[in-house]
């Protein structure tokens, strides 16, 4: 009975052992690579439970998508250092895995994603001003991940996505910042109320030619109406002297003449030495004569 439970107990062991050295699990979202006394086969294990010689490892490649942070320094090209914050998604392709394992191996991210990543960061922020950077962060983050995805893709990499999360300034930047727009407020101030003043200005000054205009233009109507009551007045006195002329005779003018008459005759003197002559005055029953001197 002892030799029968031994017997049992042996084949319990090996058992295990077959289990623990000849098994293994690739779980879902893995691609597990084969080794051979370290030697990488040409080979490949989907999700599952396989089973290998105890001389094999079974090296498990997450081909999920996966998110790393990342902080790093740059120059703008105006030479102004800067702190980034982002982070990048990114996820191996099953197909190639085994040859990333081959060439890079498991650290694939801290060896290759990593410090290309930073390379071309560093690039791209070359290319803008610093005042340029923080309006385009969107542009920078797109040329980053077009840049590192052009870069991995024969490493079987994909570049999902790449986000500069933060870009912080140093102080004595900052400060001149915030001083440059004081200023620059301070200057559209200027120029608003100097815009309005010359509006105002100009617009005074289109008020008083209007006026002036208004006042000419009144002027001119008035003397025109000045000079046309003057022609008719004169068209009036020269029409009513011609009908007067038209209607005159002589029996009217002697007529007007008698009329006009006071009753007393004109007394004078006429002729030549000491001659008299007489003077009729029809003002009494009398006649007098001029006596010679």
């Amino acid at each position: 009975m002892k030799k029968g439970l031994i017997i049992g107990i042996v084949a319990l062991v090996v058992v295990i052992i077959i289990a623990t050295t000849c098994t293994a699990t690739v779980e879902t979202g893995y691609t597990g690579i084969v080794t051979t006394f370290g030697k990488v086969e040409d080979v490949t294990l989907e999700a599952g439970l396989h089973f290998k010689s105890p001389f094999q490892r079974i090296i498990a490649m997450d081909n999920r998508e996966q998110k790393s942070s990342f902080t790093t320094e740059a120059f703008s090209s105006d030479i102004q250092q800067v702190n980034i914050t982002g982070s990048i998604n990114y996820a191996i392709n099953k197909a190639t895995a085994m040859n990333l394992f081959k060439e890079v191996g498991t650290d694939y991210f801290n060896k290759l994603v990593y410090p290309r990543m930073l390379e071309i960061t560093k690039g791209v922020f070359s290319k803008y001003t610093a005042e340029n950077l923080v309006a385009n962060r969107q542009k920078l983050s797109e040329s980053i991940r077009d840049g590192l995805y052009d870069e991995l893709k024969d490493y079987g990499i994909n570049v999902i996505s790449l986000a500069i999360e933060n870009i912080d300034f140093t102080d004595a930047f900052t400060d001149a910042v915030e001083a440059k727009q004081v200023a620059a407020q301070r200057k559209l101030q200027a120029e608003i109320e100097q815009s309005q003043q010359t509006m105002e200005t100009q617009q005074q000054a289109e008020r008083q030619r209007i006026n002036a205009e208004a006042a000419a233009n009144v002027a001119k109507i008035n003397a025109d109406a000045d000079a046309y009551a003057v022609k008719v007045r004169s068209e009036a006195e020269a029409e009513a002297n011609k009908m007067i002329a038209e209607s005159l005779t002589d029996g009217l003018i002697r007529f007007n003449e008698i009329k006009a008459w006071d009753g007393k005759l004109p007394t004078f003197m006429s002729g030549e030495g000491n001659a008299t002559i007489p003077v009729l005055n029809f003002s009494g029953t009398e006649s007098t004569t001029a006596e010679n001197n």
